[in-house]
């Protein structure tokens, strides 16, 4: 039961869509979407138990395609296994794809840029794609490659462990004594500046300038920086595809 996506725009790669009543990029959350049942594995399996939890996971995306909204893509840290899971779930007629491993995708930077590079030659551009781990230093560069929607309940989990999130670093308050705040707060914090940090995206796209804002970011973190290298290095032609001439 596949939602219409539009894309309004493209400022490089990134998208500036509408879903339903949403701008995206934006957050999502598991109650306002359907995410089709999924068998669940490691990042770093083998093949052979890649391949059985992809098989197993189109199947029970194929039973609930009349009630659900959104697949999941597995495949574990085989980029090939990803892309025909998706390709074979949207031609069954969802439109909608979540990522699954994102915290380990983001810890392994050329197989990040591969995969969603991937994903975005051989969909559908009206598929869109949902990142689970959405932690604000990386938002602008998974934006920026095509991310078109992240999975709510970061700001929770790192609220748990008493960590700040900001748009340029993750503090642990327990080493970092900014000032004291309770888990409540600390998540009505990190959720503002998650959603801050999509709206900054956003206008960076309609002024033209989501590229700068993902360098600027890039300079905060090693891991941003590195994808966004091998981004540049590897995948030049996706880049120029949408890039504006001046």
């Amino acid at each position: 039961m596949s939602e219409r996506f539009e894309i309004k725009f493209h400022d490089g790669p990134g998208r500036f869509g509408k879903l339903l009543n949403l701008e995206t990029p934006n957050i999502m959350g598991k109650k306002e979407h359907k995410i089709a049942p999924y068998i669940e594995t490691p990042y770093d399996i083998q093949r052979e138990i890649a391949i059985w939890s992809v098989e197993k996971t189109m199947t029970k995306a194929k039973e609930y395609i009349n009630s659900m909204e959104i697949a999941v893509v597995q495949g574990a840290k085989y980029v090939d296994l990803r892309v025909k899971t998706a390709k074979e779930l949207e031609k069954v007629g969802y439109n909608g794809f979540l990522i699954a491993n994102g915290d380990s995708l983001i810890l392994h930077p050329r197989d990040l840029v591969d995969l969603l590079v991937s994903l975005r030659e051989n969909l559908n551009p009206n598929s869109y794609l949902i990142f689970p781990f959405a932690e604000p230093t990386f938002i602008p560069l998974l934006s920026y490659i095509g991310i078109d929607l992240f999975l709510k309940g970061s700001g929770e989990y790192y609220s748990y462990l008493n960590v700040l999130l900001t748009p340029t670093k993750n503090y642990d308050l327990n080493r970092y004594d900014l000032f004291e705040i309770g888990q409540n707060d600390l998540l009505e914090e990190n959720n503002k500046n998650i959603e801050f940090v999509l709206k900054e995206v956003r206008e960076h796209m309609k002024n033209g300038t989501l590229r700068n804002l993902v360098e600027e970011r890039s300079l905060t973190s090693p891991q941003n920086m590195t994808a966004l290298k091998l981004l540049d290095k590897n995948h030049q032609v996706y880049l120029q595809k949408y890039t504006r001439l001046y």
